[in-house]
């Protein structure tokens, strides 16, 4: 058997390890410390913002972000649904409750007319929800402007969850910096990774400070241990940060190595009959962190399912797109707004391997498997 080929794993460098030797020497080991701090400044300095937390996960950071705009326990908020679990388990957290919005087939993203149109209806029955919590989906940008001007006509915050988005664009802008609050993930098979991490930014200053307050257990100013509020432990470690200083040193790369990825697959497989990719919007640069495609089983000969299947025997993991949030049992209570849109792209969407450390053999592995599995079907 072959050496197993993975979906998206961490790929490190040099600077990385330099960083963590220097928390070592120095004995910042904790949370907090002069690793955090600076990670948190050149994050903004690369996103286009003004103010970062830097926490221990993207879930953490959507929970903070809910929570600081005000998300309390019987509001509704509107979702992205085609997106993994952890974009609405947050608004649980609060005892709040989703609302599942389908996606477009531009981007795959929440659909900006579904939106309008529905938040429309909501003001007529004053039953508008309390947030909108828009997902950039598998490195690529959601159509932020219909969707933002949406949200301001009703006054509604919006919150940007860019967990598998850093490094993509809007327009010339990072998704995640558009709304009142937005959040990265620095899991260990995202673009650039930490082990495990996240990030809280905005431009509202008094927000990420109350963010960096209660992500340290919401310790009053005083001598001794007080609390007036209920707080988590969710602060990045020194260590953690010192990896994500290292790893935003090269995001520019890793960019480049996933779209180079996409390229050779789109170009060795894109004439596959029944074959199509994820598009990339107009409107944006996708960092294409996972090379997707969906799969026409009457043109293909066989189903995505059976196609992954086959490259699972073969040692190389695939993963099917997102299953919608509307359709998960936990969520099953859930309203939903849209047609069939994500649920298609999940019966038929496949996710390729895409890390940015894959070899030229590997890709061709891949691309060898996908062909013979079309060849002996059709």
């Amino acid at each position: 058997m072959e050496r197993k080929i993975l979906l998206s794993t961490p790929h490190m460098g040099d600077w990385e390890l330099e960083f963590v030797k220097e928390a070592f020497a120095t004995n910042w080991i904790a949370p907090v410390g002069p690793h955090v701090d600076a990670f948190e400044t050149e994050f903004c300095q690369l996103v286009g913002t003004s103010h970062s937390a830097a926490v221990s996960s993207g879930t953490a950071a959507l929970h903070l972000a809910l929570r600081l705009i005000g998300i309390q326990a019987g509001d509704e908020v509107f979702c992205s649904t085609l997106t993994f679990i952890a974009s609405a388990t947050p608004i649980t957290f609060l005892g709040a409750k989703p609302v599942f919005i389908d996606s477009d087939r531009i981007s795959w993203n929440l659909d900006p007319e579904l939106l309008s149109t529905a938040l429309a209806q909501r003001a007529k029955i004053g039953k508008l929800p309390k947030a909108v919590l828009l997902v950039h989906l598998y490195g690529q940008s959601a159509d932020i402007d219909p969707i933002l001007a949406a949200c301001d006509r009703y006054e509604i915050p919006l919150v940007e969850d860019a967990a598998e988005a850093l490094g993509a664009t809007y327009k010339g802008q990072n998704p995640g910096t558009f709304g009142r609050v937005g959040i990265y993930s620095f899991n260990g098979n995202k673009i650039i990774t930490t082990s495990g991490g996240g990030m809280l930014v905005s431009d509202d200053s008094e927000l990420v400070s109350q963010a960096r307050f209660l992500a340290t257990q919401a310790r009053d100013p005083a001598p001794h241990y007080q609390h007036s509020q209920i707080g988590y432990n969710y602060r990045l470690s020194n260590v953690l940060a010192g990896i994500g200083r290292g790893q935003l040193r090269v995001l520019a790369e890793r960019v480049a190595a996933r779209r180079r990825n996409f390229e050779i697959y789109q170009q060795t497989l894109g004439d596959l009959p029944g074959i199509e990719f994820m598009p990339e919007a107009s409107f944006g640069k996708a960092t294409r962190w996972l090379t997707c495609l969906t799969i026409d089983p009457e043109k293909f000969g066989t189903d995505r399912e059976q196609v992954r299947l086959a490259l699972a025997a073969q040692n190389i993991e695939t993963r099917p797109v997102w299953k919608p949030l509307h359709l998960q049992p936990v969520f099953a209570d859930c309203e939903y707004i849209g047609g069939k849109v994500a649920e298609g792209l999940f019966q038929d969407g496949l996710c390729l391997p895409s890390g940015s450390n894959l070899s030229d053999a590997d890709l061709k592995r891949v691309i060898q498997a996908i062909k013979r599995v079309n060849a002996v079907k059709t």
